[in-house]
């Protein structure tokens, strides 16, 4: 008789192994270049070499390395080490504790296993992760997909097409300044249902032509198809439950479209999709689905629940007056194409810069009333 207990006993233990070797196989590595660029940097800073001397330096050492140490060592790895270190530089060594910046270098501490381990905290995803993050201008920016990639162990894919679909943009976009500023060092955080919100949500993994003729139902199979894809785009802690859940009353059935559950959250979030321009009949008709659900469905430990309609186009001026300001329902476009990244950055720049000048009014304003009130 098989004992599948000791089984997966010891495919635990492999799964473990196999994990922190990945894991120091990518530190390792992120150290080892982040100190070859350090000495490539030190060395032509030094020498006060000149960019020609300096390409030919480059092109030197990797025929060098790569003859005495084999693969991994090409002209274009080495410029990438240069720039991990000139792009982390600032923030690893802001980290770095007394003991660490008394040593020459990281790869010092490899041979002491109680200092080692304060190195994963410096390096939170693996080289080709940070090939890809070191395209990324925006400090800010670059430290949000970072942590993200890490906390939800995005594959390298994964983190493009995140940064592809403007991720960043459309979380801040949704979000107060301060908040915005909170991207930046804590990645994305769901504390309140409004959290889980992005303007568009991007749908481009349907395949479905933006010009095309399509359905609801249409729309709802694409995405039952692609659940996979659709839960990351949506966010963290979400759970798929039903489509088209059925509930009714005076005689009457009604159909939620998609039904999810957020764990972090705890609470039901109801998904109406909508493949025109939202009218307040929509909003009234999601209303309706909320209350059944906090009435009927939710249990007591659980909180209210959340509706969210995913339109093709939204004008928040009939958001605004259908629905109450304490309201549980929110209203979202989507899209079936990548957004143009450029445009949403734009957008969000003059966004914080109108917010910046509202808050310098009003605290001038307030200042004023400070000196009257002195008077």
């Amino acid at each position: 008789m098989m004992n599948n207990d000791f089984f997966n006993k010891v495919a635990y233990i492999i799964e473990k192994a196999r994990t922190y070797v990945g894991r120091t196989a990518d530190l390792t590595m992120c150290i080892t270049y982040f100190e070859i660029g350090r000495m490539i940097v030190e060395e032509e800073q030094g020498g006060n070499i000149r960019a020609e001397y300096g390409k030919g330096l480059l092109n030197e050492l990797s025929i060098y390395l790569t003859k005495k140490l084999g693969r991994g060592f090409s002209l274009t790895n080495l410029k990438n080490a240069k720039k991990f270190y000139l792009t982390y530089m600032q923030p690893i060594q802001q980290s770095l504790t007394a003991e660490f910046k008394k040593s020459q270098l990281l790869t010092d501490f490899f041979a002491e296993p109680q200092k080692g381990q304060a190195l994963t905290d410096l390096f939170k995803v693996s080289w080709t992760h940070y090939v890809v993050l070191m395209r990324i201008e925006n400090a800010d920016e670059r430290s949000f997909y970072e942590l993200e990639a890490a906390n939800n162990q995005w594959t390298v894919d994964e983190l493009k097409r995140q940064y592809n679909s403007s991720l960043y943009e459309r979380l801040a976009l949704s979000r107060d300044k301060v908040e915005v500023m909170r991207l930046a060092k804590e990645g994305q955080t769901i504390e309140k249902p409004r959290d889980m919100l992005k303007n568009p949500l991007v749908l481009e993994f349907l395949n479905m032509a933006e010009d095309s003729i399509y359905s609801e139902t249409d729309l709802e199979s694409a995405i039952i198809l692609k659940l996979q894809k659709f839960l990351l785009e949506l966010g963290k802690g979400f759970l798929f439950e039903s489509r088209q859940k059925r509930f009714s009353f005076d005689e009457k059935s009604f159909f939620v479209d998609l039904v999810f559950y957020n764990r972090l959250l705890q609470c039901y979030v109801l998904i109406d999709l909508k493949t025109s321009e939202l009218k307040h009949q929509d909003l009234g008709q999601m209303q309706m689905y909320v209350n059944y659900f906090d009435r009927y469905v939710r249990k007591d430990f659980e909180k209210p629940t959340v509706g969210i309609l995913l339109c093709r186009e939204k004008n928040d001026n009939i958001v605004e007056l259908t629905l109450p300001e304490d309201s549980n329902i929110y209203a979202s476009e989507y899209s079936l194409y990548l957004p143009e990244k450029n445009l949403l950055q734009q957008k969000l720049s003059e966004w914080i810069t109108e917010f910046e000048e509202v808050q310098s009014l009003l605290n001038g304003e307030s200042m004023e009333s400070d000196q009257y009130h002195k008077k």
